[in-house]
């Protein structure tokens, strides 16, 4: 019998953590297996959020780990409208805690999540990302 989590890998990308600025998104490396998705995890709301104080998450793949682009529609998974990598926005008042999940069907080898805040944020607001990778590969990745 396989159980679930011999065909799992979970990287913490982001936190747990309260950010009021924008966090310095590490390289999440799918190699060795073929599917991803990120958990992001808001809690309430440091500020209440509008057009210009904000927080965007971007994310952005890569085949070589240097050169990052943004993804596209065609990347993800659970959102749609993706313009400049920017995955989900927070734009307007965050009143209770929740996860977003965004699943990754592209096929670059490397990700990376910014958490890009805009305007003023006078108190933080608590965040976390993991990745969860599954389907691993029977052959080694070179």
């Amino acid at each position: 019998m396989r159980d679930l989590a011999s065909n799992l890998k979970v990287v913490q990308v982001l936190g747990p953590d309260s950010l009021s600025a924008d966090n310095t998104p590490i390289a999440i490396d799918r190699g060795g297996f073929e599917t991803a998705m990120l958990t992001i995890g808001v809690g309430v709301g440091g500020i209440t959020f509008t057009n210009t104080n904000k927080i965007e998450f971007v994310l952005t793949h890569s085949d070589d780990d240097v050169t990052y682009v943004a993804v596209t529609d065609d990347d993800v998974q659970g959102v749609t409208g993706t313009t400049g990598g920017i995955v989900k926005s927070l734009k307007t008042a965050h009143a209770a805690a929740d996860i977003i999940k965004i699943g990754y069907v592209g096929d670059r080898r490397f990700l990376k999540l910014l958490a890009d805040f805009g305007g003023t944020h006078g108190s933080p607001t608590p965040i976390s990302v993991a990745a969860v990778l599954g389907n691993p590969r029977l052959t080694p990745v070179t």
